[in-house]
């Protein structure tokens, strides 16, 4: 009998980036990294384990915004051409560093890396590789479920619910065209939360979401079982709180695993490394990266020493065993203390396993196969768990997000608070708009619809996010005004009577995101 569950969480996201009319732009590699280092990867290893006959359960929630540039046959072409030009970059990298035995035998494991990719991508998949995660899922090896339609971290849009309404309806409706059911489960973006946002979630047919630790551990009684088993929201909905000591072994700067010194440096790469000359033609920029990495993280030093492909593997089981031999020690310390069998939530960005940490999906692999020889620990989907205990206690979860100290400072401080008024203007003048014309056909319809895209549009957390981390702040400055200025037009037209059709169709099919929406969905 097991004497615990373990509930792995994937959030598979990224903000809606696509530029038609750039045919090299930079901000495309986001996509195109997380396909070929996480999202392919994450396959072959799911198809690893099928094939071997070894259990695995894992909810992964995929972001409706990461659902239409994977569908996006431009963006989907545009990632084959990347792929040729990596590979040949690994056919130059494998003649440049023939005879050195530091560095030949990584640039060999790229071109197999990338060879793979193209494979799979491009063959296996037909360049539709949500197919491969809805094998999986009939397979009932994976629970998928949805975020925010534009992933915004809802607590600062409270004050509008028709708007959270919109963000959790469309999401949905975006999952049930894509992967034909509803999902039963909703994943908070940045596990954002504040009370009364579960009321919106059951009105979509949601049954549970996730959250962070705080949310139920602060409720005003005491928590029966902490967050070792979910609560029960007054309407019904169960609320997992996310495991501190399991989600802190993967993204402690200091502790966790990935930061291991002899594990792949993320940072260090040829594109910084060689002369200009020679990497130029890979780059799409003056300098950046090309994802050819050889280089342990090796220490807090300048001076790194070249990657151990052995020395990487061996930690990577090490790890494993060290994340389930902590997960009973855990199990054994609540020995007694609860009425059932602790169930441990560990949600992750799922960018984090080979992006990030290029030796994660490894890692997936190896921890599943280990708990497969065990029987203390298993694998288990949270609406699987709540069929197995229906019973829980019924309490408010309190404000919350996995953010720095649990609050929202990450996404509302110094650096980013001016985009709130502008953004909650256009939530208000959206309402105005439905208000007006509550029931509109043929262009003016079109014109609304597309208004109501670019005001969710504007609302992604991740603009926020990276004003405040200080990286490409120009990028996300212009992402979030150029959607308030798309709908500021379309809201002028209307208001004028003259909507142009040819720039309203161009702009359609540049933010070709939500084929099916109905701008109705933002009334009171």
């Amino acid at each position: 009998m097991e004497k615990g569950y373990l509930s792995f969480v994937l959030h598979a996201h990224l903000p809606f980036v696509r530029h038609p009319e750039n045919d090299n732009f930079l901000e495309e590699l986001w996509l195109y990294e997380a396909i070929s280092e996480t999202y392919l990867p994450l396959l072959r290893v799911f198809t690893r384990l099928e094939n071997d006959g070894i259990p695995f359960k894992f909810t992964l929630s995929v972001s409706p915004t990461l659902v239409a540039m994977l569908e996006d046959e431009l963006l989907q072409d545009r990632y084959v051409r990347h792929l040729d030009k990596l590979l040949e970059l690994a056919a130059r990298e494998i003649r440049r560093t023939e005879g050195d035995p530091r560095f030949h035998p990584l640039a060999l494991m790229y071109r197999d890396m990338y060879e793979a990719a193209r494979r799979d991508f491009a063959g296996t998949y037909g360049k539709k590789i949500l197919r491969g995660f809805m094998f999986f899922m009939q397979k009932g090896h994976l629970e998928i479920i949805t975020t925010a339609a534009t992933h915004a971290f809802l607590p600062l849009y409270e004050m509008y619910p028709e708007n959270i309404r919109t963000q959790v309806q469309t999401a949905v409706q975006s999952h049930c065209r894509v992967f034909g059911k509803t999902p039963k489960g909703f994943f908070l973006p940045e596990l954002g939360y504040y009370p009364g946002l579960e009321n919106i979630l059951k009105e979509a047919g949601l049954n549970y979401f996730f959250v962070a630790a705080p949310a139920v551990l602060f409720i005003s009684e005491s928590p029966q079982r902490g967050a070792y088993a979910p609560l029960c929201c007054p309407n019904g909905l169960a609320a997992f709180g996310r495991d501190t000591a399991s989600a802190h072994a993967l993204w402690s700067d200091s502790a966790g695993y990935p930061g291991d010194f002899s594990y792949r440096d993320f940072y260090r790469d040829i594109g910084f490394d060689l002369p200009p000359d020679y990497v130029s033609p890979y780059l799409r920029s003056e300098r950046g990266a090309t994802g050819f990495k050889y280089y342990a993280i090796t220490g807090q030093t300048d001076q790194k020493i070249p990657y151990d492909i052995a020395a990487a593997k061996k930690k990577i089981a090490e790890h494993a065993d060290n994340f389930i031999y902590n997960r009973l020690l855990q199990i054994q310390k609540l020995n007694g203390k609860l009425d059932r069998p602790p169930v441990f939530v560990s949600p992750y960005d799922a960018e984090l396993f080979g992006h990030w940490w290029f030796e994660g999906p490894e890692w997936i692999e190896t921890l599943c196969r280990k708990l497969a020889g065990g029987g203390e620990l298993r694998m288990i989907f949270p609406q699987e768990y709540l069929s197995e205990y229906p019973s829980s206690q019924v309490a408010q979860p309190v404000f919350s997000s996995w953010g720095n100290k649990g609050y929202s400072e990450v996404w509302l401080d110094g650096s980013n608070d001016w985009i709130y008024r502008h953004i909650h203007k256009a939530i208000e003048r959206m309402g105005e708009l439905v208000r007006r014309y509550p029931d509109e056909k043929g262009l003016k319809e079109r014109a609304l619809n597309h208004a109501a895209r670019e005001v969710l549009l504007s609302q992604a957390s991740d603009w926020p996010f990276i004003m405040h981390a200080g990286t490409v702040v120009p990028y996300a400055v212009k992402r979030i005004r150029e959607h308030l200025a798309n709908f500021t037009r379309i809201y002028d037209s209307l208001s004028s009577g003259t909507v142009s059709t040819e720039w309203l169709t161009s702009l359609e099919k540049r933010n070709n995101i939500f084929p099916e929406m109905d701008y109705r969905i933002f009334r009171e």
